[in-house]
């Protein structure tokens, strides 16, 4: 399938999950105002499409995290011997990733404390999920202590770190494994990388054989909740995307400040330079279509020099996502204060130190494959169940213009800060703008 075909099945995709969702809490309420043929017994079989469909989606996610780690990691180490000025980039992309992390828990919840879930909505959408798997790893991540935490990050056994859904030591095993593939000869190296790569493929055809009867997976777990809850439902999922998208609009504040603080060029300018890059970024939903207009902008705007927008913005587009770890982490806790798991400072390291390692590997991915490959691990590191993700995933086409947005900013204001003293002069900040 060519890059153009994949954009365009996703597209029509997402429109038809947004139908089969309002469709099932449709359906749902009105089986629950004026019953159903079949009774129970049709609810059951519902009930359990749903949950097979669930299930074929997460089967993926071990081998996929894995694979996506090992060979994001090959990439960074690549581009690091490349030179210094990878190297810088490498180091900025990776401030900038920490400082939006520990924005992400601070924005999430604050604006959880200043609007929250009403509380009624919350049983609606939670009716059908099960949180006893989610219970024993959040046991598994919290409890005993620091000690007990330190010791859960390398796994004495790998395969049944994975087999009990230990997301954390898989991660932790992952990146050293990744990091230990780099200190081997090419011959060896090699073929190591193309097999994890074609696992990492192999696992993307899996899920996306697995999306295309989305609309009907999400159709049945949608009429589940519908069935237990009506329609009033469909209010919480407006309420999810409203905080999602309010704490990706305020990264992109912070960018700005951040661009114009350690980039030192002036707001209108840095404004003006952005402004074409993220409008393609609106239309298109791909950091990669806006990789031609970043370049141009940055060099003809921004005061970037060609040798540096020729190296940083391919690098960025390919292992850097500032809006990955927020988006993220925002679902994460929102499904977290929808089941009333508990967030506790344990649970928050594990889940940061996920949403950096995820934040790497699960670049290039379609926007529906990528929600449930990022976001799943990071729910099961920190206890959070996932069941309530698929409805999450039908309306996820809004978030994604923000997270593109947010993305392709970060790009150009890392291709201005690398550039550091090198860049052009700002008339703007010269006279103190």
């Amino acid at each position: 399938m060519t890059r153009s075909r994949t954009a365009s099945f996703f597209s029509s995709l997402s429109l038809w999950v947004l139908v089969a969702l309002a469709g099932g809490l449709a359906a749902g309420a009105g089986a629950q105002a004026y019953g159903i043929p079949g009774g129970t017994g049709s609810v059951g079989l519902i009930d359990a499409l749903g949950q097979l469909w669930l299930n074929a989606l997460r089967m993926t996610i071990i081998p996929l995290v894995f694979s996506l780690l090992v060979t994001g990691i090959a990439s960074i180490a690549d581009a690091a011997a490349t030179g210094r000025l990878a190297l810088k980039a490498i180091g900025v992309f990776a401030v900038l990733l920490v400082g939006a992390t520990i924005y992400a828990f601070a924005a999430s919840i604050g604006l959880h404390e200043v609007w929250p879930i009403a509380e009624g909505a919350a049983r609606a959408l939670i009716a059908e999920t099960s949180d006893s798997a989610a219970a024993e790893v959040a046991a598994n991540v919290g409890g005993g202590g620091l000690s007990a935490f330190l010791t859960s990050l390398a796994p004495a056994n790998p395969i049944r770190a994975a087999a009990e859904d230990a997301i954390l030591a898989i991660v932790v095993f992952a990146i050293a494994f990744g990091f230990a593939t780099t200190r081997l000869e090419t011959r060896l190296r090699q073929p190591v990388a193309v097999f994890f790569e074609g696992v990492a493929q192999t696992m993307i055809v899996i899920v996306q054989w697995v999306l295309k009867v989305a609309p009907l997976g999400v159709f049945a777990l949608a009429f589940g909740v519908g069935l237990r809850a009506g329609i009033g439902a469909a209010g919480v999922l407006g309420h999810y995307i409203a905080l999602v998208c309010l704490a990706l609009i305020g990264l992109l504040v912070l960018t700005y400040v951040v661009t114009i603080l350690w980039g030192r060029i002036g707001l209108a300018r840095f404004a003006r330079g952005a402004a074409p890059a993220q409008v393609v970024a609106f239309s298109t939903q791909s950091s990669l279509a806006c990789l031609p207009v970043m370049v141009e902008r940055s060099v003809s705007h921004l005061g970037v020099s060609t040798a540096t927008a020729g190296l940083v913005l391919p690098l960025a587009v390919a292992v850097f996502r500032i809006t990955s770890s927020v988006a993220n982490l925002a679902v994460v806790i929102y499904v977290a204060r929808l089941t009333g798991t508990e967030i506790t400072l344990a649970t928050m390291l594990a889940g940061g130190l996920a949403a950096l390692a995820v934040s790497v590997g699960s670049v290039g991915l379609p926007g529906q494959v990528s929600f449930f490959a990022s976001i799943a691990p990071i729910c099961l590191v920190m206890g959070v169940p996932i069941e309530v993700l698929p409805l999450l995933l039908a309306v996820e086409v809004v978030p994604d213009i923000f997270r593109t947005i947010g993305n392709v900013t970060a790009d150009m204001a890392a291709a201005r800060i690398v550039e550091g003293r090198d860049a052009a002069a700002d008339p703007e900040v010269a006279s103190g703008i």
